[in-house]
């Protein structure tokens, strides 16, 4: 495993979430959306992103069904994560995710946030909460 930021990515039909982690692989934070209208567009705006951070390595939650099976959702993120590891030569992880919207609405409505505020920043707290579950398995916490 080598150390330095890593892209968490919570993606949607129109928005994505993004959060990084400091470089030693402990914490994540929220780091903003993106919105998008092509997957060609959404690419190379995350390719920005990644040189910008230094980024070394990209977490896309792969929102599974409850079931476990998948959507269309989870096969966008199969899609794009193939689409970035192959234009970005990093390595791209798929994330289980199923917990992390509704973990984010519950932290959101916990800080007492208005419904307006909590919809301008839930993709990015949800990116933060897929990116630290991946941070703590890699420590062994999950």
């Amino acid at each position: 495993m080598t150390l330095g930021r890593i892209l968490g990515i919570d993606l949607g039909e129109k928005r994505v979430g993004l959060a990084i982690s400091d470089p030693s692989q402990m914490i994540a934070s929220p780091l903003g959306k993106l919105e998008f209208k092509t997957e060609q567009q959404l690419i190379v705006e995350i390719e920005a992103v990644v040189k910008q951070k230094e980024v070394k390595e990209i977490v896309v939650g792969y929102p599974l069904r409850t079931s476990g099976k998948k959507g269309e959702l989870a096969l966008f993120a199969e899609r794009m994560a193939s689409l970035l590891k192959n234009r970005l030569g990093l390595e791209v992880h798929l994330w289980d995710e199923r917990m992390s919207t509704q973990g984010a609405e519950r932290a959101l409505l916990e800080a007492d946030l208005s419904r307006s505020k909590r919809k301008q920043v839930r993709d990015q707290v949800s990116a933060g909460l897929i990116l630290q579950s991946f941070l703590e398995s890699r420590r062994g916490g999950i």
